[in-house]
Parts: structure tokens; C-alpha cells; sequence
């Protein structure tokens, strides 16, 4: 998607082209323990607290990504970043109606939250895709669009630079392209 807009953007886990990086994408498919037990073991994560913490460049999280910006998760015993106060929940079968399954998989509209926010910015009616079991409990001021599956959920948060999605922009077609390209444009 990116170069569709002649954006430069590298996929990689080399330590000296993350710190060149004016932007980070974390992404995320998976169990949250192992995503977080991998990043761990990366060794890149002092790396990526000084990029996203005390440099401030822009980060988004986009899934189990987004779920790893918050203290925890229910799903794997291991702790978030903790960049974003919060939780990662699963979905609350009891009042889910009868005929919603887990994972939620597919389309949804979200509702902003947030008119300023540069992320949504031209976005018309926006519809994401998502495919997801779990998802995030967080104070309303980090809340910058929500969508729903029985019940309303946290679809994407801001916490100054950074940024967490929980559906796939990648799978949203336009409305996807459209979030990437405002992301690299911040």
C-alpha cells in the first residue's frame, strides 16, 4: 500500500535501519504472549522505547500490535509494552448475542471518537476488517474510534505518537490505504 503512494517503507528487523526509521509500524498476527515473548527476544526493544518514548516519532500498532501497546493481555501470561495504560480482554461471550461468533472476522464501521484526530482525516464512512478474538480496555482519552460486535469496542486509540488500530488497514482496501497513507503523512 505504501508504494502504491511512493511512500519508502522497509519491512525489517535490522537494528540500524529501525533506528533511521522516522516512523514504526508494529504489526500483528497471533498470540499476544508470543508476539510480546518474540519482541523480548529480539533484543530491539530498548531500541524501540527510545524511538517511540523519548524520541517521539509516530508508531502504529495494528492488531495484536495494538494490543501490545497496553500493560496486559488475558490472552498469554506475558505483559504488554505498557506505552498505553490499558488491558487486552477477550470478548465478553455472556452478552455477545447467540448467533456472534469468536474470532470476529470481517467487516465493520467505526465511529470516530475523535474529530481532530489526522489518522481518519478524508475518510468517508469508514469500514475496516477485522479478525480478532481479543480486545482493549482503556481510559476514554486514549479512545479515538470504536466499532461494534454485540457490543461496542475500542477499534483505535491515541496516546500522543502513538497510535494502535485493531482492525487490518492492509485487508480495508481505500479505507485502509486512506489510514496508511494519513499515518505517513503525521
Amino acid at each position: 500500500m505504501f508504494k502504491k503512494y511512493g511512500i519508502k517503507s522497509h519491512i525489517t528487523n535490522d537494528p540500524d535501519t529501525i533506528e533511521q526509521a522516522d516512523k514504526i509500524i508494529l504489526p500483528g498476527v497471533g498470540h499476544f504472549g508470543h508476539c510480546m515473548q518474540k519482541l523480548n527476544e529480539s533484543g530491539l526493544l530498548p531500541m524501540l522505547e527510545q524511538k517511540a518514548l523519548k524520541d517521539g516519532i509516530p508508531v502504529l500498532g495494528i492488531c495484536v500490535g495494538h494490543q501490545m501497546l497496553f500493560e496486559k493481555s488475558e490472552e498469554g501470561n506475558g505483559q504488554g509494552l505498557g506505552w498505553i495504560s490499558g488491558a487486552v480482554v477477550k470478548f465478553k461471550l455472556e452478552i455477545l448475542p447467540a448467533n456472534y461468533k469468536i474470532p470476529h472476522m470481517g467487516w465493520s464501521d467505526i465511529i470516530a471518537n475523535k474529530s481532530d484526530s489526522k489518522l481518519f482525516e478524508g475518510i468517508i464512512e469508514p469500514r475496516f476488517y477485522f479478525t480478532h478474538s481479543f480486545h482493549v480496555e482503556c481510559d476514554e482519552q486514549y479512545v479515538l474510534a470504536k466499532a461494534s460486535y454485540g457490543y461496542n469496542f475500542v477499534a483505535a486509540v491515541r496516546k500522543d505518537n502513538i497510535y494502535g488500530v485493531q482492525f487490518h488497514p492492509e485487508k480495508s482496501h481505500r479505507f485502509g490505504m486512506e489510514l496508511l497513507k494519513n499515518f505517513a503523512a503525521i
